[in-house]
């Protein structure tokens, strides 16, 4: 019976492939496309060289770096599908010749691979060469086959990702040689023009997701610039005047810290526990929260430790300073309900010193930042309590100016918000246009 079924399932498949398509093993593609090794594309001079970076005693040392010269790029360095060069570490050229492979030129497709599916970028240098690190692969085109933009995004695919992650999952290190990597394929259209086009068509998408990308990153300098004008009374709103006030934060509000629930008391169901991973830029997303409690125990232990609607919670630990802002949010009714966790601490001010959106915007903003760095632990990340919020010192106007202050800045936020939105729906459209592209589904030429 088993039989029967596949047999009739592979008919059923076969009859709703579209004319002048045909199935392979990758999926359904045009009949006059086809399914090529990476090795088949290459120039055929650039792979009897070493493409992946370097190894061994020619790894070089970190008193060998200068400030100028020959770049040597690391997967760090791929920014944007582009290698950026404002941080990358440089060689002498003396120094640089002394390498035999992972030299990468203009125009060359480069590609991450330290346990990880890309990223990938396209080198564009005017320099005669850069030297890649160990943890990137260049990849030179034969121009008589390939376009290297079109390799590019080629091997973002869903088709070229599935076959690495394959290989990598029989690996022992986690990795794919170079060699492998070249045996991997991918869908190629007919023409050099049809490859231009749907290239072309992707790096359109690009750019208008980098011009979102940068807008937002000038709406939030901007918006940086006025916090720290206006929350420290730097620049003052028409119609206020008169000394603001310096108190501590125990004098303003009331903050408690999250207890810390043991790995025994979580259940697959009940109340949710929230952790700072569950903070994201004023959100709070505990859709996919894995971590309980029972009901029983959150409304009874720790009863005193759930969340209530208007309170303001952040992440005390696992966070860079630099990225802290992004781990403040309000707690609306509909995230409820939920129970704090360690490392988390929610505030609820005092209103008539304190107004809730000032309060808000201040967790956010710079001053909060360096009060915090100052006196928290730890190195690459901070780790911080209800001791150190205790020490930090906020000024204040009236209330009506702080719910001035307030508007203007959350309006500001709203309208970064409202473009972070737009550059959701640009990637996912983007993705969309990939699978469409790529695969030969929609046609351009």
């Amino acid at each position: 019976m088993n039989g029967k079924k596949n047999t009739h399932q592979s008919a059923m498949n076969y009859s709703s492939i579209p004319p002048c398509y045909k199935q392979t093993e990758v999926g359904v593609i045009p009949d006059d496309w086809d399914i090529i090794t990476i090795q088949d594309l290459l120039d055929s001079n650039a792979i009897m060289e070493h493409l992946d970076g370097n190894h061994g005693e020619l790894y070089p040392r970190n008193h060998e770096f200068k400030e100028s010269g020959i770049p040597y790029v690391t997967a760090n360095d791929f920014c944007g599908y582009k290698v950026s060069f404002n941080k990358c570490k440089y060689l002498s050229e003396e120094r640089a010749r002394r390498f035999r492979k992972g030299i990468a030129k203009n125009g060359d497709v480069l590609f991450a691979h330290n346990a990880t599916v890309g990223p990938t970028a396209l080198l564009s240098t005017e320099l005669d060469y850069v030297i890649l690190s160990t943890t990137a692969t260049y990849f030179r085109c034969n121009p008589e086959k390939l376009i290297n933009l079109f390799f590019l995004y080629a091997i973002q695919s869903s088709c070229f990702v599935h076959q690495y992650r394959a290989v990598m999952a029989q690996s022992t290190r986690n990795q794919v040689p170079i060699t492998a990597q070249r045996k991997l394929s991918v869908i190629l259209p007919p023409t050099k023009a049809e490859q231009e086009a749907i290239a072309e068509a992707l790096s359109d998408a690009d750019a208008f997701i980098e011009s979102l990308e940068q807008l937002i990153a000038k709406k939030r300098h901007i918006k940086q610039g006025a916090m720290q004008e206006l929350l420290t009374g730097k620049k003052r709103l028409p119609g206020f005047s008169g000394k603001w006030l310096a108190r501590v934060f125990n004098e303003t509000c009331w903050y408690q810290e999250g207890p810390g629930v043991r790995s025994y008391q979580f259940t697959d169901s009940g109340i949710k526990l929230l952790n700072g991973t569950n903070i994201f830029r004023g959100e709070l997303n505990l859709d996919s929260t894995s971590r309980f409690i029972s009901e029983k125990e959150a409304y009874g232990a720790y009863a005193h430790f759930l969340a209530d609607a208007g309170d303001i919670v952040i992440a005390s630990s696992g966070i860079t300073i630099e990225r802290f802002h992004e781990k403040v949010a309000f707690v609306k009714e509909t995230d409820l309900p939920f129970c704090m966790n360690t490392s988390t601490i929610r505030f609820k001010p005092i209103d008539k010193l304190l107004s809730s959106d000032f309060l808000y915007q201040f967790l956010t903003s710079d001053s909060f930042k360096r009060a915090i760095g100052g006196q928290a632990t730890g190195s690459a990340q901070l780790n911080f309590g209800p001791s150190h919020v205790a020490k930090i010192i906020i000024s204040l106007p009236s209330v009506n100016e702080q719910t001035a202050i307030a508007s203007i800045l959350s309006d500001m936020d709203a309208e970064i918000t409202d473009l972070q939105t737009k550059l959701t729906k640009a990637r996912h459209i983007k993705q969309g246009m990939m699978h469409n592209l790529l695969t030969g589904k929609i046609r351009l030429v």
